[in-house]
This record gives structure tokens, sequence and C-alpha cells, in this order.
């Protein structure tokens, strides 16, 4: 499939800060990719060096295929950055109707997508309303309206779920997946990794201003996973000795967590539990999360795992 980005050894310093060291990714179109990474990892800088805000000091973003022209460009990306981007003491259907021009829509037809977005988003009462008189979450929706109004080939999300109740934060991912069967590419920014295991296709995770991982969230956490499973039973057994299959590593309720060893299957875990009678009523793979691989990598810490805390004895 086609890239529709590809970012090339960026480098930009702040006085004596690297805010982002030779970072290289892939993006391509139509995916939903995930950028990680905790605040000040650099995230912010790179998407503004994407949106053309920022120059990069060295390397080079291609956008379609030819070398990134901010000029030219510009009007096939919508980009809603975590700081609010909005006239607070105008209107929000004004706005609205503004923002879609500088976009190039005639008025007729920005008109038309505001309305459409507005019920679509049940906004359809705000328009007489000023930004200063809605609260984070209403803000929220709002700018996520004028970022996709002009319906762009690549949009930009720099945390989008900040400040949503679940039910809106929900509505939004929503929108999301299906701006993405469109054809639109989305980057999700966050430094909340659990909101993107669901989300994104591939990620890149960032920290310090260097990309440290980058990849399809499906291999990833196979690439990371410890060969530890979730056994669950009708009734937990008193006692489950370690062999030369798998060694007890916890227990969750009714269940308990087992690490295979090396050489062996899940199959002959199944075959030694039910020659042993054991009521078995569930038996699943138990894969780190994307924020337990970024602990591992980052910190040089043990992977918390995600059946924590385990009871020490059975």
């Amino acid at each position: 499939m086609q890239n529709i980005l590809e970012v090339n050894r960026l480098k930009k310093n702040f006085a004596t800060q690297k805010a982002v060291d030779d970072v290289s990714f892939t993006i391509e179109k139509g995916a939903i990719f995930g950028m990680l990474g905790p605040n000040g990892a650099g995230k912010t800088t790179l998407l503004r060096m994407i949106t053309g805000i920022f120059f990069p000091d060295e390397g080079e973003i291609i956008f379609n295929g030819r070398k990134f022209d901010p000029e030219n460009d510009i009007i096939n990306i919508g980009y809603m950055p975590e700081e609010r981007g909005l006239y607070k003491k105008m209107k929000i259907g004004e706005q609205a109707l503004y923002l879609a021009r500088l976009k190039g829509l005639s008025k007729a037809e920005a008109m038309n997508r505001i309305k459409y977005w507005f019920e679509k988003m049940e906004m359809q009462t705000w328009w007489n309303k000023k930004v200063q008189d809605l609260s984070k979450g209403m803000s929220q929706k709002l700018q996520f309206v004028t970022t996709v109004l002009h319906e762009p080939q690549l949009i930009i999300l720099d945390e989008p779920f900040s400040g949503l109740d679940p039910v809106n934060a929900s509505l939004i991912k929503d929108e999301i997946y299906g701006l993405a069967k469109k054809g639109s590419t989305i980057i999700f920014s966050t430094h909340r990794m659990g909101e993107v295991e669901e989300i994104c296709d591939h990620i890149v995770l960032i920290n310090r201003g260097t990309k440290i991982l980058d990849g399809s969230v499906k291999k990833i956490k196979q690439d990371f996973k410890e060969n530890l499973f979730e056994v669950g039973f009708e009734k937990r057994p008193e006692l489950i000795q370690n062999n030369n299959i798998f060694e007890v590593a916890g227990t969750r309720g009714e269940h308990i967590i087992l690490k295979i060893h090396e050489g062996y299957k899940p199959h002959d875990v199944l075959q030694y539990l039910l020659a042993q009678s054991y009521e078995i009523i569930s038996f699943n793979e138990m894969l780190p999360s994307l924020n337990d691989i970024f602990i591992r990598l980052v910190e040089d810490t043990p992977l918390a795992r995600q059946f924590q805390p385990v009871e020490k004895t059975l």
C-alpha cells in the first residue's frame, strides 16, 4: 500500500535541547497511526514539523510521494492541536464557517457540511453560543468538527479525548473509525497509551526526542509477549505444582496465571491439565499492554503484568 507520509531522520533543536533527534517512520494511506510517548517526549514538535509550523533542522518529510510543501499541501491536512485554537468570543457557528472557508470551501458547501456535522455530534443548538461559554469537552467536540470539515487526506489529532466524558469519547472514536473507512489517514498522538490499544493499526513510540519502537500494534505485542496464559477453572484447584511444562506465576480470582517454558506449547498445558481432571472454562494468552512495553524499554524495570496484583500462595 502507498505511503501518505514518510518522515526521514528528522531533527529539531531548541537552544541546547534536542526536541527531536533522528526520527524516521512511514504511514500508509488509510491507516490509524498512533504517536505515543510521555509528556515532553517530542510528539508535538514532530506534529508541528509535519504540518509546516516548524521547519526541521535536518531530515525531510515526504507527503504523497513528494517533498512536503507546506504552502500547497496544508490544505490536505487537518490538525487538532492539544492547545485549543479557537476564538473564545466568536460565535460557534460563525467560527466553524470561517475556518471552513479558510480551508477552501465555498460558503454553501461549508454550511452543508457544518449542518451535517453539528447534527451528527449533537451540536445543533450551539450555533449562537460563544466558545468561552463552552465546557472543555464541548470545545473539544467543536475543535474536532472544524478539523475534519474540509475532508482532509491526513487528519492529525493531538490528545483528542482530553476533557471528554465516556459517551462523547466513544462518539469521537466512532467518527475516527468512520473517517478512516472513507479513506482519510489518522495520526493519533497521546501520552495515554491505553487509549490506542484498540484504535491504532500501527504506532511509533517516542521518548526524549528519539524513536524507541515502531510497527504494527499486533506484531509489537507478539514480540514482547512472555508466554503467559490465564486459565479459568470451574473451581480453582488448591494446588497446581510447577513442572517441566509450566510454572505458576500468580492467581486472579478463580483464574491461575501460568508461564509456559521454552519448547512447549499451549496445547501441552491443556493436555496436562485435562489429564489431571481439572474443569477448565477458559484459556487465554496474556499479551503485554503498550504501557507495559514502554516501561520495559525505557525504565528497564520488570514488565508490569496485567494480572497484578498477584497472590503469592495458592
